[in-house]
């Protein structure tokens, strides 16, 4: 099968339920930014900072790992085992250390009243620790179509145990009070506990996901190999370090931006509730760089093997930017649109959309050039690059934060990803080459800037005239593309 069609039909088959997820996630945010004020949103925001940054500490690059020698080992159920074992062990340790310490954890949060929240994230992120490598099995084994269903089962569940908190027990409490129902209702439904439905309902979704995992993990054969184990932290403690740095360029912002931020503590969790939700208007861009992620990372080492892999690792490149540049200026025409999505007392944080969008733009085209690293077994310098891009992170949101608010931590992090992709491609050029199409990027990335320019030029309070034009100006961005493609994609399907 052509490589680009397999690929293709892979990544709609893992995005799918995650393109799909997300969005009815995304369709959350509204609920959220209505039903909770920015200062309680902000805490949801912050908690979900320190959640990101502890997974890659409990997986510590064990998935990657695990794709690595599963594709060099003959006994691939040796490498399952152990990886899986490590994993358990590490997340048991993990849980039982932090469901003991919840209450001194969250008092130095400032959550002293709520160390339920502490305990609540110490579960989900050791139950989804040890869910990655039967997750990592599924995509090794080519097996999308259960990946799907369970990620499917894992999002209905989040999303409907969402609703049922927050929009259906206060409704039948309110409308129907003193039957029957709301008796029952009662029982398991405290209004107090406000945003902690948000973590109850990730909770119930991760432990009922990890059940689902459970006959793929019971039906191999589970005997560790020390020796193998040692192999394997060897080529995944850099992608530890690598993760970790990732996710400080990911995350710090919004871990640190109540105390850099000047006023009260209420003021500045306000702000961080904002910057937030606006972060969330993004999710398009990060939508499809994690769904190709799931696809692209197996495929990047199995295309190894083969003649000439550069070639398609150019061409994958190539089109990953294409697509990327459509959903920015997607977003980006129409953001008066997609900002109906979020409350209205959070729509001021709209000028960090585009910075986010373009920052993470960067952030796919580093995880496409990361290929060098990953297959030549320099982890090291991935982690190096990534602990380089986290020296400019807290620099500059140490720098920018005080004197420009959330606007200063959206620069940090396009600056971040910016210097991580120059500095990626450079490296790669000497240890391993690809021709990448740097014309054609070039001329797609300045087109669509331009068309971007073009709208806020035209924009008007006419909104047929506005959207209209917006409208305009993406179809001549694709009829742009598809006459500067026509060649490579007639050759491409007569080849498939």
């Amino acid at each position: 099968m052509n490589p680009f069609r397999k690929l293709a039909g892979q990544t709609a088959i893992y995005g799918l339920p995650t393109i799909v997820g997300r969005l009815l996630n995304y369709l959350l945010v509204p609920l959220y930014t209505r039903a909770f004020v920015p200062a309680e949103y902000g805490v949801v925001t912050e908690v979900y900072a320190y959640v990101a940054f502890l997974f890659v500490l409990l997986t510590y690059g064990m998935e990657t790992a695990f794709f690595r020698f599963a594709s060099r080992e003959e006994q691939n159920n040796a490498v399952f085992a152990t990886a899986m074992t490590s994993l358990g062990v590490t997340s048991a340790l993990f849980a039982v250390a932090g469901l003991l310490f919840a209450p001194e954890i969250s008092t130095r949060m400032g959550y002293g009243n709520h160390p339920e929240y502490i305990r609540w994230f110490i579960l989900i992120l050791a139950t989804d620790a040890v869910s990655t490598i039967p997750y990592a099995k599924l995509r090794l084994e080519n097996r999308p179509l259960r990946f799907a269903l369970i990620k499917i089962v894992n999002i209905g569940a989040n999303i409907s145990f969402n609703l049922f908190f927050i929009l259906l027990c206060p409704y039948l409490l309110s409308e129907y009070p003193d039957t029957a129902v709301t008796g029952l209702i009662s029982r398991i439904y405290n209004p107090e506990t406000g945003i902690g439905y948000i973590f109850i309902s990730n909770l119930i979704a991760s432990l009922l996901t990890f059940a689902l995992l459970l006959p793929d993990i019971l039906h191999k054969s589970m005997k560790p190999d020390p020796a193998l184990l040692k192999k394997m932290l060897a080529y995944a403690w850099p992608l530890l370090i690598f993760g970790m740095a990732g996710i400080v360029n990911e995350t710090f912002d919004r871990v640190i931006l109540k105390h850099l931020l000047p006023g009260t503590t209420t003021e500045a969790m306000a702000q961080l509730g904002i910057y937030g939700a606006c972060y969330k208007i993004s999710i398009l861009m990060t939508l499809f760089i994690q769904t190709y992620r799931y696809a692209a990372e197996p495929f990047f080492f199995d295309q190894a093997r083969s003649q000439n892999p550069q070639d398609t690792y150019a061409r994958m490149m190539h089109y990953f930017l294409i697509v990327c540049l459509f959903i920015f200026l997607s977003i980006m025409l129409f953001l008066d649109i997609v900002m109906l999505f979020v409350g209205e007392s959070y729509r001021e944080g709209a000028p960090v959309v585009p910075v986010l969008l373009l920052a993470n733009l960067f952030l796919g085209i580093f995880y496409n050039l990361s290929i060098w690293f990953k297959l030549t077994d320099k982890t090291t310098y991935g982690a190096l690059i990534s602990v380089i891009g986290a020296v400019i992170t807290l620099l500059l949101n140490f720098l920018l934060i005080p004197k420009s608010g959330y606007m200063g931590a959206a620069w940090a992090t396009f600056a971040c990803y910016a210097s991580m992709m120059v500095i990626s491609y450079l490296l790669g050029r000497k240890y391993y080459p690809v021709k990448y199409n740097l014309t054609g990027a070039a001329i797609y990335t300045i087109t669509a800037l331009l068309l971007y320019g073009a709208s806020l030029l035209i924009r008007t309070d006419n909104l047929l005239v506005s959207y209209g034009s917006s409208a305009v100006l993406l179809l001549f961005f694709i009829a742009f593309v598809g006459y500067r493609e026509s060649k490579v994609f007639r050759r491409v399907i007569h080849k498939a």
